[in-house]
This record gives structure tokens, sequence and C-alpha cells, in this order.
């Protein structure tokens, strides 16, 4: 049978179809971030994504979880880290865009226990290991994850490390300590304010003296794998004054 014609209607529309042009194909941003950020990133990327059409795809997790990742070669456009040393070791490394890291926010370094815990004063003579009692105290790693790291520096500082260190429940990032207090598997806990913010069964009881530790810094830069557009306006978006806005409301100190 030989080939049916196309009727005129038909081959106006296809050629009308053929002369429109390919409709933009949205471009991805590939972030990697201190899992401490996670509740103001969504929000930033939220709205990112809903004014640009592009998309975002985080990972979240320890800082040196994801640096040793970016090290070995994960494919990540942007990294924001809860410590400089961590980001220190990936632009060591060559992959950080140059003239792109810049310190973002800073943080507060708390005690958090049960909603119902009565407020303590942290300081010289503070007794930690006798706040716990017979329980465990909820941490970050500390020899590895910067909120860990962290919360074992303040009590060294303050001459308790020693006799709270046997009783520390070590987590794999700063969100999953804070779960150890939410779920009441442990009494009290050492995490960043802005995770106990956003954690409503639990409750800050004290703040560790911002001399008793380092710096809370989160530095963030474009690295060397970013090849599109949406990776270098979403870093700008991150710390434009909307996204500002958002990391302050969760109680972050906007550093830059």
């Amino acid at each position: 049978m030989p080939p049916r014609p196309c009727r005129p209607a038909a081959a106006a529309a296809l050629l009308l179809t053929l002369a429109l042009p390919a409709p933009a194909l949205a471009d991805q941003a590939v972030v990697f971030a201190a899992a401490s950020l996670k509740t103001a990133l969504d929000a930033v990327a939220a709205d990112f994504e809903a004014a640009t059409g592009h998309d975002v795809t985080i990972s979240y997790a320890g800082s040196n979880q994801l640096a040793s990742q970016i090290l070995q070669g994960a494919p990540a456009d942007i990294f924001l880290s809860a410590a400089v040393e961590w980001m220190d070791a990936v632009e060591q490394a060559g992959l950080v865009v140059p003239g792109t890291r810049r310190d973002l926010f800073g943080n507060t370094l708390v005690l958090v226990g049960p909603a119902g815990a009565a407020p303590v004063e942290i300081g010289p003579g503070f007794d930690l290991a006798g706040l716990l009692g017979t329980g465990r105290l909820a941490m970050a790693l500390v020899d590895a994850v910067p909120a860990g790291q962290y919360g074992k520096a303040a009590p060294t500082a303050l001459g308790q490390w020693q006799a709270v260190a046997p009783r520390v429940a070590q987590a794999d990032n700063v969100h999953a300590a804070l779960a150890l207090v939410a779920l009441g598997e442990a009494p009290y806990g050492i995490v960043h304010a802005t995770d106990a913010a956003a954690e409503p069964r639990v409750r800050v009881v004290g703040r560790f003296p911002q001399g008793s530790h380092p710096a809370v810094t989160y530095p963030g830069a474009l690295l060397t794998g970013a090849a599109d557009a949406a990776d270098r306006a979403f870093l700008q978006a991150i710390t434009a004054d909307a996204g500002d806005a958002v990391f302050a409301a969760q109680g972050f100190r906007i550093l830059d």
C-alpha cells in the first residue's frame, strides 16, 4: 500500500513544531553540605528552584565525610563545610575555584536536654559529669566531625573532658547526635544552637562560652567540577539578602 499523503493541516502543524525552539533544559547544582545546614539550606534551595527552574541536589553529612568524598572524585559543584580545616583540605588539593571561597556563617555550641530539663550555667566549675549521672552524652564523632571536635574542645577547656569521655555516645553527624536526645536515648547532648532550634523535642539548657572552643565557622566554595550556570547562581543565592535572612532566622550568624 502506498504511503498515506500528509494532509495540509497536519503538514502545517508538523512544520510549526519543527520551527519552534527546543525547550531549555534545567541545569543542576550538586551541593555537598554540612548536616547542620539542612533546615535553612533546604528552604533556600526550594526558593531557588521555584524562581529559576534549575534543580538543586544536596548531600548532607559530616564535613569530614563530604571532604573525603570530594577528594576521592565525587561529583560535586559546591562544598559548604562546618569547619575551615575540611575546606582547607579540598582547596589544597586544587579542587576549589579560585576566588570563590568565603566564610559564610557562624554558629554557637550548646548543651541540650529533654524538653523539660532545667537550665544550667556553663562555666568554670560546671560539673558536666555530675549532670549526666549514669546517662550518656550524645555528640558527633569527636575526632572527625566539626560539631564533635568543637564539642570535645569545650569540656576540655572547662576541665570536664576526662570525666565525661567514657560516657560519650558518638554519632556520625550532629543531626544523629541530636536525635539521640530527642528520642530519649541520651539525656544530654552537645550540638549547634541552630540544630537545637529545629528540634522541638529538646531544650537548650546551657551555652558553652565562645572562648572554650574554636569559632564555629562555615566556609563555602565553588568546586572545579562545576560546569553550568546553576552552580554559581545557587552559591550566590545562598549569600543574597533573601538567603541570609533564611539562615539568620535559623540562628546562624551572617559572616559574609
